[in-house]
């Protein structure tokens, strides 16, 4: 008879990310993930692979939550760099995680369709691409400047990425 399941590969990705935050990528172990959904570490890897597989599957997945959340915050760039930051800011690990070659390359198309197709509304199909880079370029470098603590010269940094982001687009417009 077979071992009955103890859990299961969602389960697994979530225990993966949930310690990610938590501890970081050196606290992203096998074993850590093992005690977290009660199996010994050498059942795990029924589930997975090895941790070259998990780190992938957990990038896959915050990467999946960001597309989500793109999508549902509308289809220009301002409510999508809010987003982005917000996704940033509640999950700076996996916001890291996903600038890493364990990001699969099919996920970062899918969370790039967003701002692609509101770049397109703004500069042309011609264009998209390339404004897209910069938009994501400027955005991803703000985020990981304020998540490391960065900013350090005062002032107001919500003011800063608002006036950044306006004049990304203004340029973009003009």
């Amino acid at each position: 008879m077979p071992t009955p399941e103890r859990t299961t590969y969602a389960d697994v990705v979530a225990a993966g990310r949930s310690i990610l935050e938590a501890a970081g990528f050196e606290g992203l172990t096998m074993q850590a993930v093992a005690a977290r959904v009660g199996v010994r570490p050498p059942s795990l890897y029924k589930r997975v692979r090895d941790r070259e597989a998990l780190v992938a599957a957990i990038a896959e997945s915050a990467i999946d939550d960001l597309t989500g959340r793109l999508h549902s915050a509308g289809g220009d760039l301002p409510t999508l760099a809010i987003a982005y930051r917000a996704f940033a800011h509640a999950f700076p690990e996996s916001f890291r995680l996903i600038f890493t070659t364990a990001a699969p390359q099919a996920a970062l198309r899918r969370a790039s369709e967003p701002v692609l197709d509101a770049c397109a509304a703004l500069v042309g199909e011609q264009d998209a691409l390339e404004a897209a880079r910069l938009f994501t370029a400027w955005a991803t470098g703000f985020l990981q400047m304020e998540l490391a603590g960065a900013f350090r010269l005062g002032g107001d940094v919500d003011r800063a990425f608002a006036y950044g982001l306006h004049r990304i687009i203004s340029s973009l417009e003009g």
